[in-house]
Formats: structure tokens, sequence, C-alpha cells
């Protein structure tokens, strides 16, 4: 069998710059074990994938993956050089984005990605006053459940509610984010009081065995939009962030005098440290830090 020269390290650097595409077809057909969704993932369809690996395998000489019933697997030469091309993946990705931190105009789209709830409940508003102020840029919104990778410029900026953001994201904390108890304003209590929790929680939380009388789970979301609907259509009890109630002010909730302990969580904005120099970046994240920061009591009390 052929030596791998396509990922050989004496022809590596140049093959990084020059056959990239490659790479990626590669890496997402072993990701996703399947064409299908490899296509979807790439943005091309299925015939254009099946196409390129096989190019790519007829052009070296190799077989990069098995054809079995469930899909692709990759063969063992293959798998020995999956991990340079997650390495050549990072080494463009980092070009990419250092590329993109020169960029000095006030003009393009830029990424942004947060809590659907505090798109819908307050940046949303404020996005309007930033398109108002900078008219040749595009927001890209991503509001989609799960945290989106800075480092592979999913996005730009994010606006994360964390204890403890990534080390390899610079940026800063907006607001503490505080807690409470709410529940419906006409809420009925029979032999147990109603709660509602995250879906990840199996078992009563501490807040409602110490704050509770006879606390039981009627309800698990997993968002907090939902959450807050379910409290005001008059389903329980919840532990929410004060924000989603200040934003929402539904006359059917009640915030309930408990106090409770001190949250270590806040509202961040964040960007990858190779966007630090990108001028619509930079203005996006100092608009949303300065909105956040000047509506800092919607988050606290």
């Amino acid at each position: 069998m052929q030596e791998l020269s396509i990922f050989a390290p004496e022809v590596c650097d140049n093959y990084r710059m020059n056959n990239w595409d490659d790479v990626r077809f590669f890496l997402q057909v072993a990701r996703s074990g399947n064409v299908t969704s490899a296509a979807r993932a790439l943005g091309v369809n299925h015939s254009t994938v099946t196409r390129r690996i096989s190019a790519l395998e007829d052009r070296y000489g190799v077989r990069l993956f098995e054809r079995i019933p469930s899909g692709y697997q990759l063969t063992e030469d293959a798998a020995e050089i999956f991990d340079l091309a997650l390495e050549i993946e990072s080494q463009n990705q980092t070009f990419a984005r250092k590329l993109q931190g020169q960029d000095a105009r006030l003009q393009g789209k830029v990424s942004i990605t947060m809590p659907d709830d505090i798109f819908h409940a307050f940046m949303v508003g404020e996005f309007v006053r930033l398109q108002q102020q900078y008219p040749d840029l595009v927001l890209n919104i991503l509001v989609d459940k799960g945290l989106k990778n800075l480092i592979a410029r999913e996005a730009d900026i994010a606006i994360r509610v964390t204890a403890n953001p990534p080390d390899y994201l610079i940026g800063k904390q907006a607001s503490h984010l505080e807690y409470a108890l709410f529940q419906p304003r006409n809420l009925n209590v029979g032999d147990f009081t109603p709660i509602i929790t995250w879906e990840s929680e199996n078992a009563v939380p501490s807040w409602a065995n110490d704050l509770i009388e006879h606390p039981k789970i009627v309800m698990q979301v997993n968002d907090l939009l939902s959450m807050y609907s379910a409290v005001a259509a008059g389903l329980g009890v919840a532990r929410m962030p004060v924000f989603i109630d200040n934003m929402r002010k539904d006359k059917r909730v009640l915030r309930r005098p408990d106090v409770l302990p001190a949250s270590g969580w806040g509202v961040w904005v964040l960007s990858h440290v190779d966007l630090r120099k990108t001028a619509r970046v930079q203005a996006c994240r100092n608009f949303i830090l300065n909105s956040l920061e000047e509506n800092k009591a919607l988050f606290t009390t």
C-alpha cells in the first residue's frame, strides 16, 4: 500500500493551505460515520461527499473508509492520521481567526450566540439600537440549544450564563446572576406543593426540600422560557434567575420572599482572543457589554 503521503510531515505545511477541503471532507465523514450527515454538515449534496472521498482515495492510492451496513468506518491506516487531520483543522481555524482579527471594517456579518431567554426577553430590543448605530453590520443570532464553539468560529461573540468561562476566551462578567423562587399567584396546594425542575434533576432539589412544604415534581423542562410559562400557567413553584421575571413581568407570577444562597454564576460577554482587533467584533462586544452593565439591576434585584 502506498504511504499516506497526504499527511506526511514533510508536505503537511504546504498541504494545509492548498488542500484543506480534502481534510475537511475526510474529517466530517469520520465524525459523522455516514455520508448523509456529513453532507448536511458540509452544506453539499450526498453525491458530492461520495465523489470527493473516492477521488481522495484514488489520488493517493489508499482506502480511508470501510463501507459497513451502518455507514462509513475509518480503516486502520486512516485512523492513524485522524489526529493529524484534527491538527490541520485547528491550524486552518487559527489562520482564519487571525486573518479576521486584522479586519478594521465596521461592516459584514457578526455571529452572536446566547441563551434564547436572554435574546427574547432583553437583547432583541437592544439589537435594534445596535443596528441603527452600525447599519452596515449583519447580525447572525444563534439561540439554538447547546454552546457554540468559538474556537471553530461557529460564533464570534458569546453571551454566556456561567460560573467559569473557558480560559481561551477573553471578556468580562457584565453582571452577577441572582436567583429567587417563583410561584403562580393562585397556587393550588393540597397534600403536596407542586414544583417545576430542570430535566436533568431526577430528584427533588435541595432548594425545594429546604424551603417548600412537601414538594413534588410535577413537570421538568429544558429551557427557562418554558419554566416561566409553566409557573405563569399555574403548574407549580420554580427556582429561576430573577431577570426572566423582571423582563417578562407576568402578573400571574409571584416572587416568593425566601432567601436563597448567593449564586456564583454571572452573565459574561466573551470572544476569542484572536478576534480582539476585528473592528466589527469589538464594536458589537462593547455594545453588548455596555447594554448588559447598564441594565445590571434586571439580573440582580
